[in-house]
């Protein structure tokens, strides 16, 4: 019979070669300022990405880059994709067409030859104009001459037509409509920055002929992203502690599981933060998603050996503890390791044959799997061992030797 908890030491210089590099290329994102370790999309860092395809096939990303630069964005990433596309992003502009500055109503100021009265005299009144306009010619009736621009000299009540609109305010009528938001679709933008940088391109490396995706985050929504993933997974976590403890009756087993989860939680993040720093693969909304998936799946393993453990525990009351979940592994061995085959044949599929839309995500998913399978069988229950012996002899409880034997159906 294979004994597992026998060799649990190996099994731990394992997790530990597999965790250990993959943690320091996590701790070197932020001292590396996202040079090294994790590359985090836009959903997190915020910014626009951007694909296209030319239609000369021969353009490079180097050209690209280049016309970028010339364009004011030194600091754009492009990444050429296998069917011809660039992956492009930005700093985050505004996707929204420029709209035009409404254009105030001009300020009538009053002149010297509009406040005079019909006699043409520059300090005549209103009222004067209109006393005198009866004896003079028809001309200058009082009608016109009180409809005409309004005078510096003050009134009780200002008339409604001759006060212009305040200065800088928009005209209700005539203003031009909001210009569509572009980059929801497939049409290349011709509008706001992004449509300033699109017509530059296509000067520089001729038409675009097919625009994949046009999208922009900004740094609130980015960091509201950011925020909802840690409070999901420690949630998630402390959720899966509590129940696992009340359900099983034992903390130990709770926090055994936590301890897995933590271990598969570090194999994907490192994974990712190494391919990152060599390959610049970027983790998306949808790690998030992979993670949770992860752990799920991960905690289903090692509940089903723990569940075993306790009906052994019954059974074989007054055996070896480390003898009982041995006895439980080896039970439960075959059906963890079809059960994940099954799923990592799925995923093999979708990784080869998805797409790039879903990369991220599957891979997530595949290593989160692999490492959840490996954690339940050869961490989580050797390290229950370990805690019960180390509390047997702290106790001063004898512990007995062990004899393992065959498991049974």
């Amino acid at each position: 019979m294979f004994d597992v908890i026998g060799k649990k030491r190996w099994f731990f210089a394992f997790s530990a070669l597999i965790t250990i590099p993959g943690l320091i290329f996590i701790l070197l994102t932020p001292f590396t300022n996202g040079e090294a370790g994790l590359k985090f999309s836009i959903d997190y860092t915020g910014g626009t990405t951007w694909s296209i395809r030319f239609a000369d096939p021969d353009v490079t990303a180097d050209e690209v880059r280049a016309a970028l630069a010339d364009l004011d964005q030194p600091d754009a990433q492009v990444t050429k994709t296998g069917r011809g596309f660039f992956d492009i992003r930005l700093s985050k502009l505004d996707l929204r067409g420029v709209e035009p500055t409404p254009t105030p109503v001009p300020t009538l100021q009053p002149s010297p030859s509009a406040s005079a009265g019909p006699s043409g005299s520059p300090s005549a009144s209103p009222a004067a104009s209109a006393t005198a306009a009866p004896s003079t010619t028809p001309v200058a009736s009082p009608t016109p001459a009180a409809s005409a621009s309004p005078t510096p000299a003050p009134s009780a009540t200002p008339a409604p037509s001759a006060s212009p609109a305040p200065s800088g305010s928009p005209v209700p009528t005539g203003s031009p409509e909001p210009t569509p938001i572009p980059g929801s679709n497939t049409q290349v933008p011709t509008t706001g920055e992004i449509g300033r940088i699109a017509t530059g391109l296509q000067q520089e490396l001729g038409p675009i002929a097919e625009q994949a995706s046009l999208s922009s985050i900004g740094a609130v929504v980015s960091s509201d992203l950011v925020n909802q993933a840690i409070l999901l997974i420690l949630v998630g976590s402390l959720g899966i502690l509590g129940w696992i403890t009340l359900r099983f009756r034992d903390v130990k087993m709770g926090v055994c599981a936590l301890i897995s989860l933590l271990h598969d939680v570090i194999v994907v993040l490192g994974f990712f933060a190494i391919v990152g720093t060599l390959f610049d693969v970027e983790i998306d909304g949808l790690f998030v998603t992979a993670m949770l998936t992860v752990i799920g799946f991960s905690v289903h393993d090692t509940i089903v050996v723990f569940d075993r453990v306790r009906e052994n525990k019954v059974r074989h009351a007054g055996e070896p503890f480390a003898e009982i979940v041995n006895h439980s592994v080896l039970q439960t061995f075959g059906r963890s390791i079809t059960t994940s085959f099954t799923v990592v044949l799925t995923l093999t599929a979708l990784l080869l044959f998805g797409g790039s839309a879903t990369e991220e995500f599957v891979l997530a998913l595949l290593i989160g799997i692999i490492s959840g399978t490996y954690s339940s069988i050869f961490n989580a229950s050797p390290l229950l061992v370990v805690w019960q012996e180390w509390e047997d002899r702290r106790h001063g409880r004898l512990v007995a030797p062990r004899n393992p034997r065959r498991a049974s159906a």
